[in-house]
């Protein structure tokens, strides 16, 4: 079986299969918001709109969502602290003291729960990659000079994969799969996030060859959304809400609070039979 038969395959099954899993509340209709990415890129937009991004994506990774985010009310918060959310002013007054950054975050917002203030613990590590980002952004004119330098990379399909890579070198704590994040939530389609889920679907369902990295599971993210016509960001997004089963814009109407429970291993072991029936065609 050749992977564009295969791809085919899993993308037209994957909408049907979480309708016939989910609540009856779920229909395509539903799913569809979670798949058309709005363009976020403002054509003038500033680098601080590209900082409050960076460190938004920063957050959504294991329990920092809920102990980062969760403890001051959101990331919007964090405004008067990192000034305006203001790159350049925050590179020179914190420089990369991330003690001081979070002095400041715990004096003057207050967050709720312990602190812990062990170079490994979720605050301090935040705070770094905070200021990390802010150095970064520095080297930058202004939006629109950042905006071209992401588009050199975006416009060619070979050096696509190549910027994830550069923004994981350059800032602490963003990796390969938050620097994802962090484009496609810009509205740069062609990115999907390798994540946990999308990662197990992917490497279950032989879609990449193993051992496989996130670089080389982004690589099969495009190339099973070309072969299915669709984007890679609406690709991450349906295989992401099969195995998260997070439908985090519905939670007064879908599930507990959105969630309905993950459906990873059923869509794994639903499609490991559809491909038996392919084989034998």
């Amino acid at each position: 079986m050749d992977y564009k038969k295969k791809d085919l395959l899993t993308y037209s099954s994957a909408n049907d299969f979480l309708c016939s899993v989910a609540p009856k509340e779920v229909n395509e209709k539903v799913i569809s918001r979670y798949l058309n990415a709005p363009n976020r890129i403002k054509k003038n937009a500033k680098l601080n709109e590209f900082f409050k991004r960076f460190i938004s994506s920063a957050q959504n990774a294991n329990m920092k969502r809920r102990v980062i985010g969760g403890a001051i009310g959101g990331i919007d918060h964090l405004s008067p602290v990192l000034l305006g959310f203001n790159p350049k002013a925050v590179n020179k007054k914190y420089g990369m003291d991330n003690r001081k950054l979070l002095k400041d975050i715990q004096t003057k917002l207050k967050p709720t729960g312990k602190i812990r203030k062990s170079s490994r613990s979720l605050w301090p590590q935040y705070c770094h990659t905070a200021l990390s980002v802010a150095k970064f952004l520095s080297q930058f004119d202004d939006g629109k000079r950042f905006t071209n330098w992401l588009n050199v990379f975006y416009r060619d399909e070979l050096t696509l994969p190549a910027l994830p890579l550069i923004l994981a070198e350059e800032i602490h704590g963003i990796g390969f799969a938050l620097a994802c994040d962090f484009l496609k939530e810009l509205g740069y389609i062609k990115y999907g996030k390798p994540d946990v889920q999308v990662n197990r679907i992917f490497k279950s369902l032989g879609l990449v060859e193993l051992p496989a990295s996130d670089y080389s599971v982004l690589k099969a993210i495009n190339r099973l959304a070309k072969n299915a016509g669709v984007t890679s960001y609406d690709v991450d997004k349906l295989f992401w809400l099969i195995g998260s089963g997070d439908f985090y814009l519905d939670r007064a109407s879908i599930g507990k609070n959105g969630k309905i429970g993950s459906n990873g291993e059923k869509f794994i072991k639903h499609m490991k039979a559809k491909y038996k029936t392919l084989r034998a065609d």
